[in-house]
């Protein structure tokens, strides 16, 4: 079992900066798959950017070029840099891990789905005023 628990949230003005945390504890695994979601009032649950075990990064294209996900060398904690924010940035934002699995036909980020992802935390509201 993986406890996840985000940080970092806040309100900015547009164009500003905010890092998000993910600080994981429990069992971890060498073979994961960590993401950022988020969920803005009206709209879906989007995938925002997706790292795995060898550094290999995802994002979504609303936020490529303005968001980095990373994670310390350590691998406990999962980073969200979001630089240039905008508006429709606004969203309760959450991180969540995904176990990759040979057997399963899991072999990277882009193979798993929302459902896939079976560690969550309880999220942060980012809000990005105009």
């Amino acid at each position: 079992q993986v406890e996840l628990v985000e940080s970092g949230g806040g309100s900015v003005q547009a164009g500003g900066s905010l890092r998000l945390s993910c600080a994981a504890s429990g069992h971890t695994y060498s073979n994961y798959c960590m993401g950022w979601f988020r969920q803005a009032p009206g709209k879906e649950r989007e995938g925002v950017a997706y790292i795995d075990a060898y550094g290999s990064t995802n994002y979504a294209s609303s936020v490529k070029g303005r968001f980095t996900i990373s994670q310390e060398n350590a691998k406990n904690t999962l980073y969200l840099q979001m630089n240039s924010l905008k508006p429709e940035d606004t969203a309760m934002y959450y991180c969540a891990a995904g176990r990759l699995s040979w057997w399963a036909g899991l072999y990277a980020c882009s193979d798993l789905g929302s459902a896939d992802f079976a560690y969550w935390g309880q999220g942060t509201q980012v809000t990005v005023s105009s």
